[in-house]
């Protein structure tokens, strides 16, 4: 049996998503990739193209069984409403298509007609205006899957390093109180089940930052290291998990030590992020660890200054789409395996 199409929300109409989904199609005989379906709008999709100097047919579909066999010769749009495309100025109406799309996607993904949803760059202050009351589209989506937010982990993933930061956009202030050997415990199990389940690995290396300078250099510059990590570290191999950790986070990134592990679980934000765009700045792609369905999304946001001028790079959502149709196939084989 055939994989099904990914579907692809629109994102904000004013970002940069309708350009960048509108032009990764255009390569899509000089560069294969997975069939896709935008959920959006066909109108502003062509518009965009129009802007950007790239003659994209549409094929307006009603279900995604209609995208394989469109998706050679058009691009498949789920047409959800008509906006007009006005790049880099945000409005209600392309708030409510940005909100509908993922509403609309996530529903596809989570009844198995699409194979993995990527989400293009939402603004979260424009969608608050139209009724949108999650922290982002990761909460989003794991409420449309029914799973918990705290379920939901949020990988960073490029060519040279993956990484998962366990608190995120929180006050660095903040983050000893949100430390917890469970929290640890159970995000840690979470991804690297993800990575069994969906790169392939049968036993991943996790390495685990310390929080503090030197991982607390044995209490002198504090005590979470023994306190919170060590006793996680602990309960992650007594339940067959290959961890190792803490590790002072200076020293984990150059290429010799990315050698030694898959994944790197880090305490905060800058921790994990920083890294990573230091080295994949044009390759990340933020994975949605946990969930019954595969969601991707570019790592950067919407670029209202850049949208509509053909500066911005395809780099993170032609990674993000590779990466969902890479880890859907996988999923695919492997439930015909079992």
């Amino acid at each position: 049996m055939a994989i099904a199409p990914l579907a692809i929300s629109i994102g904000d109409p004013a970002g940069i998503g309708p350009e960048l989904i509108a032009r990764i199609w255009d390569m899509r005989r000089a560069d294969p990739m997975p069939d896709f379906a935008c959920v959006g709008s066909a109108a502003l999709m062509q518009a965009a193209a129009m802007k950007d100097g790239i003659d994209l047919p549409v094929a307006r579909i009603s279900t995604m069984a209609e995208a394989r066999d469109a998706f050679g010769e058009a691009l498949p749009v789920i047409d959800l409403a008509d906006v007009d495309y006005t790049p880099g100025r945000p409005s209600e109406a392309g708030a409510s298509l940005a909100l509908a799309a993922l509403d609309r996607a996530s529903a596809l993904a989570v009844r198995g007609e699409a194979s993995a949803m990527v989400t293009a760059p939402i603004a979260k202050a424009e969608l608050a205006k139209v009724g949108f009351n999650h922290p982002g589209q990761t909460e989003f989506v794991a409420e449309a899957c029914g799973i918990p937010a705290e379920d939901a982990v949020m990988m960073l993933a490029g060519p040279s390093l993956r990484v998962v930061p366990l608190t995120v956009h929180v006050a660095l202030a903040k983050v000893p109180s949100l430390l917890s050997t469970e929290l640890i415990v159970r995000r840690t199990a979470i991804a690297a089940r993800a990575l069994q389940s969906d790169y392939g690995l049968s036993s991943p290396r996790i390495a685990l930052t310390g929080l503090n300078p030197h991982a607390g250099e044995d209490g002198r510059m504090g005590h979470e290291e023994a306190e919170i990590i060590v006793p996680a570290v602990r309960q992650l191999q007594a339940q067959g998990f290959a961890v190792r950790g803490p590790l002072p986070a200076d020293t984990m990134f150059h290429a010799a030590a990315r050698e030694k592990y898959d994944l790197a679980v880090c305490m905060y934000h800058d921790q994990a992020l920083i890294p990573l765009k230091a080295l994949d700045f044009d390759q990340g792609v933020n994975v949605t660890l946990g969930l019954p369905i595969i969601r991707t999304s570019p790592d950067h946001g919407t670029a209202f200054d850049i949208a509509g001028t053909g500066r911005p790079s395809v780099g993170p959502m032609l990674a993000a789409i590779r990466m969902a149709g890479d880890c859907a196939a996988r999923r695919h084989a492997n439930s015909y395996a079992a």
